[in-house]
């Protein structure tokens, strides 16, 4: 990445337009930075150093230079960015705070230098690792002896300015601060914008030093690992840090260093080893010019490698990639970390077979098909009272006449208090199954937020219900004091009981007046003849019994013949007219699901099927390279 024009502090405005300079006492201008690089080139061409002052050894002056906003790492970040605030309403704050500190370490990190690359010298205790970096610096900046553990804080060396808020991100104090000492090291092109950070050691007894290193290793741009040939394969290195940041790969480094102090090509054998053992942690290997993490053998005490060393630095630091790549890798990290809560097994949704049968299993706890028998039924009753005959309606007063009040108009029981509770456990049944199969496959935290939507929906669902039906003109529905109601309530109305209330009276076909009339005409002939043959009975009128017993007769066979014609005339529109009870139950059930807990689902699903396409772009980045 191409880093932008520097700015200084010294290079503030006067107020007037122009930049402040001061003029030395040896009459030359001073304006900060350039004339220290013009002074450290004087130097270098006659062959000297460069003048310092001591302030500069600990403190650098603030340099910042912001990484530019093309290239691919941006709308990677602004994609994750985007996934962490679409989820936070759904996943709990500890499964996104890994995601958080990357975006906030992220932010944090291009705006600062660019033109810097900050590497970070881990190792175990007595690993030769603060040698190695003073071998780098050219100068025994960081302590190194016996005593362990010898290095307590990070000390932190810089090839050039502008490194300060770099150092203070990593929290290095200003006396532990330094710069290369004057000499090949640190006039070295290629090292020029490195900053090297001595950590102290990852297996230290003292557990703030181990804080430390954890701290300081998630800021850095890359890291070299320092191991010999006692500690190469250390369980606590390659499981605590090797394995979990096998992602970073191209920004690791991992020396083997004492190499003096193995004979012949035991060297080479340890070297083997250890690559072995970084390929079983998942860290690909930089070799045959693939991209990976470097390995390599060294001495930092006689000095044997660390050329080479340098070099592969000086190539790693002119690159100007190790923080983009740095990043990158932690984005990769944390979506294969939020895999498991955003991928999901199979094709989770809801097809049509599932809201079918939510709808069955609904309309199957409110009674629509108890309810359209009802109606169906209701229908033949009113032909039956309006086209039977007279001698019918009082046998059938005759048998009601002893049943207990709570009967109604049909004769069956209203739906007991059982019923009721069994009828709406097949509603929280149906909500559950529907909210099962909409959760099947889902990760964990959004299949339980699909699950809430539906419970928090079906919560009233079977008063709803009541209310619906009533709307929908479903017989079985009467007005009683001025409010409409269904008794037992729809919702809380077992398959095969009757809708309670007073059931209104179902329209009846225009044919009706002509079969009562026709009925009461064969009533009236069955009167008259009766009459008649009393009347002869009784000497009032003349004997003949032929023509009023025909009479008679034809009342007696008529009325039962009209009463049959109706009812196979009523069979059709009164199966039709049950039918259209049924849907129109089915239906208003049917709406209210689909208010109270199917749209809430597939709301839910839509937030999914979002976050996961935002995910898929996090994640197709990673595959389409840098």
């Amino acid at each position: 990445m191409a880093a932008m024009t520097a700015v200084t502090d010294e290079d503030q405005d006067n107020g007037n337009g122009t930049p402040k300079a001061d003029r030395r006492a040896d009459g030359r201008w001073d304006d900060g930075l350039i004339a220290r690089r013009a002074a450290a080139g004087e130097a270098r061409e006659a062959g000297g150093t460069a003048p310092r002052t001591p302030a500069e050894d600990d403190v650098e002056p603030q340099v910042e230079a912001y990484v530019p906003s093309g290239g691919p790492l941006p709308p990677r970040l602004d994609a994750l960015r985007e996934l962490v605030g679409l989820s936070r309403a759904r996943l709990d704050r500890d499964t996104l705070a890994e995601a958080g500190r990357v975006l906030d370490e992220a932010a944090a990190r291009q705006r600062l230098s660019s033109r810097h690359t900050v590497i970070a010298v881990a190792g175990a205790t007595g690993s030769g690792k603060s040698t190695l970096f003073n071998a780098l610096a050219g100068a025994p900046i960081s302590d190194t002896g016996l005593r362990r553990p010898t290095t307590s804080q990070p000390i932190a060396c810089s090839w050039t300015d502008g490194a300060a808020g770099l150092l203070d991100r990593l929290a290095v104090p200003g006396r532990l601060r330094r710069r290369p000492h004057p000499g090949p090291a640190a006039f070295d092109e290629a090292l020029q914008g490195l900053v090297l950070v001595d950590l102290p050691d990852h297996d230290s007894a003292a557990t703030e030093h181990r804080d430390q290193v954890d701290r300081v290793l998630a800021l850095v741009d890359a890291v070299i690992w320092v191991v010999d040939p006692e500690k190469y394969a250390d369980a606590a290195l390659h499981e605590r840090y090797l394995r979990p940041l096998a992602g970073h790969a191209e920004v690791t480094f991992v020396v083997l260093n004492q190499t003096d102090r193995l004979p012949g090509e035991a060297a080479d054998l340890v070297l083997d080893d250890l690559r072995r053992l970084l390929d079983e942690d998942g860290i690909a290997l930089g070799e045959h010019g693939e991209p990976g993490a470097t390995v390599m053998s060294l001495s930092a005490l006689t000095g044997d490698g660390v050329p080479e060393l340098r070099e592969l630095i000086g190539r790693f630091v002119q690159d100007r990639t190790a923080a983009t790549r740095r990043l990158w890798a932690d984005v990769d990290a944390t979506a294969a970390r939020l895999r498991p809560v955003y991928v999901a097994e199979g094709r989770p949704g809801l097809g049509e077979r599932a809201r079918d049968e939510f709808t069955d299993r609904l309309a199957e706890a409110v009674g629509a098909a108890a309810a359209g028998q009802a109606a169906e039924r209701e229908w033949r009753r009113n032909a039956g009272r309006a086209c039977g005959t007279p001698w019918l309606r009082l046998w059938r007063w005759y048998e009601n006449r002893g049943l207990p009040g709570s009967l109604d108009r049909m004769g069956q029981a209203l739906t007991p208090p059982e019923e009721e509770l069994t009828a709406r456990q097949r509603v929280e049944q149906a909500v559950r199954i529907v909210a099962d199969d909409a959760a099947d496959g889902l990760p964990g935290p959004w299949a339980q937020a699909v699950r809430e939507a539906a419970f928090t929906g079906a919560r009233g669902l079977s008063e709803a219900l009541d209310e619906l039906a009533v709307r929908a003109g479903a017989p079985g529905t009467s007005k009683r004091g001025g409010g409409t109601e269904t008794a037992g309530g729809a919702a809380g109305t077992s398959p095969g009981a009757p809708l309670g209330g007073r059931p209104a009276k179902p329209p009846r076909p225009k044919w009706w007046p002509a079969a009562v009339l026709a009925q009461v005409s064969m009533t009236l002939l069955q009167v008259f003849g009766g009459l008649w043959l009393v009347g002869q009975i009784i000497g009032v009128l003349e004997p003949g019994l032929v023509t009023p017993a025909l009479i008679m007769l034809a009342g007696v066979v008529g009325g039962p013949l009209v009463e049959w014609s109706c009812a196979a005339a009523i069979r059709g529109p009164a199966r039709r007219y049950g039918q259209d009870a049924e849907r129109r139950l089915r239906e208003a059930a049917a709406g209210c699901g689909r208010a109270r807990v199917l749209d809430p689902v597939a709301a839910e699903l839509v937030r999914y099927r979002e976050v996961r396409e935002r995910y898929v772009t996090v994640t197709e980045f990673s595959t389409t390279g840098r």
